[in-house]
């Protein structure tokens, strides 16, 4: 044992030679003799990785990272935040920009995924590494809008900082952009504004980014957006997300927030099993978090099994207390469905008509509209059997054709529009409906139904204009002119002129000339005149290439968030048989740790991370 010490001491004198000489690859020598030694030795493997790092070694040091997990990616911010201050504080050399990029890195993963002080530190913003880190912070501290502002500065840095390097190419200036761009989505994303953040994910996507934890995150916002539309383009993107290395890009939660989402489609594909599989694996590995039992719900729900639903939710609410608050709502949301379910089973009350009502607007409370549409159906055939043509009738048939139209189920309400054209073929609304519903489907059939609507002159009789107007729902209501009053009334007859308003008449121009006559054309636009010969070329060139390079007023005004109103997105309800709403992925990707060295950035544009360089 005295041998075995002796011999680790003298390596590790070897090890601080060759580290303080530079001479990296005789250092990693020593340092894997002391790890034979001492299998265990946290220093040694730090020093390991180190060594490999210096020497462009990164697929070696991945694995020594993979196998030894207790080094890497342990997600304790407020440690990491205390290590890199004091490193700060003590150290002097030239890599004190990089400290304080992985010090704003620590502070914006913190405010994203833990809560936290928002303390300033008082870090600068003059790079786009900087610059893209505080606005992950604001981001995490619900403060969009300035983190919008913040991004599109962090996009002009970028450009420049790129520009001056004549090595760098266009495609890799837009790939290092790529990151900026998708976060700018994500925000677009958290303000409502759901189909300018798609346009800009799929811009991310279709330019193929080196970082695969860039393009997971960004596919799995897509899918969030896709919901339970446009599967088939999900599917093709939650490939995105089980790229290899994925996992030892992003965060903890990222990795949680995409299982859930690869689960919620399996559901929306029809795979049942999957989805059942899927989250009972993500139940074993978060026992306490709600959410998977949620989705086993809303998957038995589609499966009309809703007492095993509620047995679930029950059984868990009494393992975990702290989530019984929203567990036992969703079990009260489940109960309607059953009371549901239970009413329309009475026979003697099922065809009434406030027991249709009843359950009409129960489920469309619940927002089963197919179950909604269900009872009226069944009602409709009862009295079309027992009574039909009766009052009753007809009025069921009006409002589940009324029903289908209002939830955009045209198609299903052309049966119910021409029976009730049947009964009364002057009745033009409906006739109107009918049309409207045929346009859809059969418009050859909408043309020759459009035959039996009458005339404009017909339908222009006994129209009082101004009670048109005033009518609820009018758009446009035309102003009255206003009573023109004498210039000087008496003042002793007491007139209140504060209700008049002064007519004034209107200027004329300069080189008005009353004896000319006006052109008759004046009221049409230039281009529909019959003088317009087209505009002159030559004299106005459009503005190519001018201003920022890659940039347009309208891309500038789709990425200005304070132009729009922030609205928060819905989530389906749990009682539905629709699933939770998707999770978003909280950032985009995690806050970049340092911008790329000169030297290095033309044969690795993508690398972000330079850990080891500022010391053992």
């Amino acid at each position: 044992m005295a041998n075995a010490g002796g011999s680790v001491a003298s390596l590790w004198t070897e090890v601080n030679r060759c580290g303080q000489n530079g001479d990296f690859t005789r250092a990693l020598k020593a340092v894997n003799k002391i790890v034979q030694e001492v299998k265990d030795d946290v220093t040694a493997l730090r020093c390991k990785l180190v060594c490999l790092i210096q020497n462009g070694s990164f697929k070696e040091a991945l694995n020594v990272i993979n196998t030894h997990s207790k080094l890497y990616r342990l997600e304790r911010y407020s440690e990491c935040r205390a290590v890199y201050k004091d490193l700060i504080r003590n150290s002097q050399d030239e890599y004190e920009e990089e400290r304080k990029t992985n010090l704003s890195a620590v502070v914006a993963a913190q405010s994203t995924w833990e809560i936290a002080d928002a303390d300033d530190l008082g870090l600068p913003e003059t790079t786009y590494e900087l610059c893209y880190n505080a606005a992950c912070t604001l981001i995490g501290q619900g403060q969009l809008t300035k983190a919008m502002n913040k991004l599109q500065q962090a996009e002009e840095l970028c450009r420049m900082s790129l520009a001056d390097d004549s090595d760098v190419t266009e495609e890799e200036i837009k790939s290092e952009l790529a990151v900026i761009h998708s976060q700018m989505a994500f925000i677009m994303q958290l303000q409502g504004r759901t189909e300018d953040a798609l346009q800009l994910y799929n811009q991310v996507i279709k330019l193929k980014p080196s970082d695969v934890g860039l393009l997971a995150v960004t596919a799995n916002n897509i899918i969030t957006i896709n919901k339970d539309q446009n599967v088939f383009d999900s599917k093709k993107k939650v490939k995105l997300t089980n790229a290899d290395g994925v996992e030892y890009k992003l965060a903890r939660k990222q990795l949680q927030a995409i299982d859930f989402n690869k689960a919620l489609l399996a559901m929306y594909t029809n795979q049942a099993d999957q989805c059942r599989k899927l989250s009972s694996n993500l139940q074993s590995q978060n026992p306490g978090h709600p959410r998977p039992v949620l989705i086993q719900v809303a998957q038995l729900c589609r499966e009309k099994q809703h007492s095993k639903a509620i047995e679930l939710l029950q059984a868990f609410a009494e393992q975990h207390p702290e989530s019984a608050s929203s567990i036992k709502l969703t079990m009260a949301q489940l109960y309607l469905i059953q009371a549901c379910d239970i009413l329309g089973s009475i026979e003697e009350f099922k065809h009434k008509p406030g027991m249709i009502s009843a359950l009409v607007t129960m489920y469309t409370h619940e927002e089963d509209i197919d179950s909604a549409i269900d009872v009226f159906s069944q009602a409709i055939h009862y009295y079309q059997t027992e009574q039909p043509g009766s009052s009753a009738h007809l009025a069921l048939v009006r409002e589940a054709a009324n029903f289908k139209l209002k939830y955009g189920r045209k198609k299903e309400a052309i049966s119910d529009l021409e029976q009730l054209w049947r009964q009364n073929t002057k009745d033009v609304h409906t006739l109107a409906q009918l049309i409207s519903a045929y346009s859809l489907v059969d418009q050859d059939k909408a043309k020759s139904l459009s035959k039996h609507l009458p005339s404009p002159d017909t339908m222009s009789f006994n129209v009082d204009v101004d009670e048109l107007e005033n009518s609820h729902g009018a758009t446009y209501i035309r102003k009255k002119a206003a009573k023109v009053v004498g210039e000087n009334p008496p003042k002793d007859q007491g007139y209140d002129l504060s209700g008049f308003t002064r007519f004034r008449t209107g200027k004329l121009p300069k080189n008005y000339d009353p004896k000319s006559t006006p052109d008759p054309e004046r009221w049409l636009p230039m281009r529909e005149r019959s003088y317009y010969r087209g505009r002159k070329k030559g004299k106005k060139k459009e503005q190519v290439g001018k201003g920022t390079q890659g940039t347009t007023s309208a891309a500038s005004a789709e990425l200005d968030a304070s132009k729009t109103a922030s609205s928060p997105p819905t989530s389906p309800r749990p009682g539905s048989g629709s699933a939770p709403a998707s999770v978003a992925v909280g950032n985009v990707v995690p806050p970049r740790q340092q911008k790329p060295a000169p030297s290095t950035r033309k044969k690795q544009p993508q690398k972000k991370k330079k850990g080891g360089k500022g010391g053992w």
